[in-house]
């Protein structure tokens, strides 16, 4: 059917034919969504490579192997959130002890901020769990499915029984994984051995199966699937890296002076490149390749480069076969790119004010976490006042308020405690209190304080403040010793 005409409108004006408003109005429909181009990292081998991969087993040794190792009987590291202890090597905490917890929290973004100031992303490209556990699954991939080229010819190929063996392989080592990681995961708040007698049976509790699940999944979608999505538009660290770099900070970097105009050439060549007009750069395109994120390195520092350094090593061992200096991507700061500076001026540039407040704030702050868990108490004591009767007269005229006192034995050895009162003159327990206490074990307590009726005569009906006094009596005689504020209650 032929499209109607273009009709003629008074004053020269044309209307267009249904046909051309339709197209017209799908042109200039732009969508918002934009499929995502997955990236096929090659394989680097090099200096940083092997950093990388050395802190990948690391890591990993400490995470997989840490839940296993027994300490005085016990895991050696488990944060028991129903019983709430925490046992750390030889250490147990309590919820109480949470100001630790504050410290480490600190320490980390101290850390983390002076690390970044100094030299850029160094936890992203080295020890964060998406690099290790992406540089994993990719080691995975590759074993089965080839490197970069192989990769892109197998998904581009349609389904055959190559195909599928190889996919199903991959998917099948990548779950297998995962939820090992999960697994692993749980067993830190678990008693892994427990766990394990567990899994042989599929007889988790529902949150066990909830944590498993979920943490495999997280590691199997993220490593496996989102890779760099992850480190691009989820990881809020690359989008507020900005406040923490400046143009001393140690970064990866291209040396544009040294490298353009770039452009392909033999090099077999004897003539130098800048007689040819050329820069050292020969536009391989290799750095675009290695990197896990898919970006340039040559057009400056971006937001997605997360500091692999895979870039570096790939242009290394181009230099090397073209007989030229190496560094022509390297790490260094802005300024000593622009500036030319020397190692001891680019050492001297990034010693700058924020580098030392950093450097001074973290020392006193590791400092004083570690003199505290030096000093730490080897016990630790709440005292309640008993809300259904706060005071009441007893015999011979005297008057009595109840507590309930926990008393927390956060050291390994059977401990036995000896609780006294203090602070009003004629105070007094109504029976002496000794409490013996297991290893780790806390227990809850009631203590009856009175005063005889001439002490509480002569004070005004109200609250006043006493103490109570918690002496620990071990093996080797009295020892250490707490005191825990509170009041005695006189009525009217």
């Amino acid at each position: 059917m032929t499209e109607p005409a273009v009709q003629a409108l008074p004053g020269g004006a044309a209307k267009l034919s249904e046909a051309e408003v339709r197209d017209d109005a799908a042109s200039s429909v732009v969508s918002l969504y934009q499929k995502q181009q997955k990236i096929y990292p090659r394989a680097v081998h090099g200096a940083f490579a092997r950093w990388r991969w050395s802190l990948v087993w690391a890591t990993q040794i400490v995470f997989y192997g840490l839940p296993w190792l027994q300490w005085n009987g016990r895991q050696a590291l488990l944060f028991d959130l129903a019983a709430r202890r925490f046992y750390i090597f030889g250490s147990v905490l309590y919820p109480q002890d949470f100001i630790y917890l504050t410290g480490l929290l600190v320490i980390a973004a101290l850390s983390l901020f002076l690390f970044t100031a100094v030299a850029g992303r160094l936890w992203c490209g080295y020890a964060c769990p998406q690099t290790v556990y992406t540089e994993m699954f990719m080691w995975v991939e590759r074993r089965i499915e080839g490197e970069r080229v192989a990769r892109m010819r197998l998904d581009a190929s349609p389904w055959n029984w190559n195909k599928l063996w190889r996919k199903s392989a991959k998917q099948s080592i990548w779950l297998a994984l995962a939820a090992v990681t999960g697994f692993t995961f749980v067993g830190y708040f678990t008693p892994i051995r427990t766990l394990a007698a567990e899994a042989a049976q599929l007889a988790f509790g529902p949150w066990e199966w909830f944590w498993v699940v979920f943490y495999g999944f997280a590691t199997y979608g993220n490593a496996g699937w989102m890779r760099e999505q992850v480190c691009k538009y989820m990881c809020p660290y690359a989008r507020f890296q900005s406040a923490m770099f400046d143009r001393d900070t140690l970064v990866i970097g291209y040396d544009a002076a040294r490298g353009e105009p770039r452009g392909s050439r033999s090099r077999k060549s004897a003539v130098p490149p800048r007689e040819r007009g050329l820069g050292d750069c020969i536009d391989c395109r290799l750095c675009v390749q290695v990197c896990p994120t898919g970006i340039d390195i040559r057009r400056g520092l971006q937001y997605e480069c997360i500091g692999c350094a895979a870039c570096i090593d790939v242009c290394d061992g181009v230099m090397d076969k073209m007989n030229y200096p190496r560094g022509l991507v390297r790490y260094a700061t802005e300024n000593s790119i622009a500036q030319h500076y020397t190692g001891r001026q680019i050492v001297r540039h990034a010693l700058r004010p924020r580098v030392l407040v950093y450097a001074s704030i973290l020392s006193v702050v590791t400092v004083a976490l570690f003199v505290g868990m030096a000093l730490r108490s080897p016990f630790r004591v709440d005292v309640v006042r008993d809300r259904a009767s706060l005071a009441r007269l007893v015999d011979d005229g005297r008057v009595e308020n109840i507590y309930r006192l926990q008393i927390m034995n956060a050291t390994e050895q059977a401990q036995r405690y000896r609780v006294t009162a203090s602070g009003i003159a004629g105070i007094d327990l109504a029976a002496p209190i000794e409490v013996d206490l297991e290893p780790a074990q806390a227990r809850w307590v009631t203590a009856a304080v009175r005063i005889d009726a001439q002490s509480a005569r002569a004070l005004k009906p109200g609250a006043h403040p006493m103490a109570f006094h918690i002496e620990l009596h071990n093996a080797g005689g009295r020892g250490d010793s707490l005191v825990e504020k509170s009041t005695f209650v006189v009525p009217r």
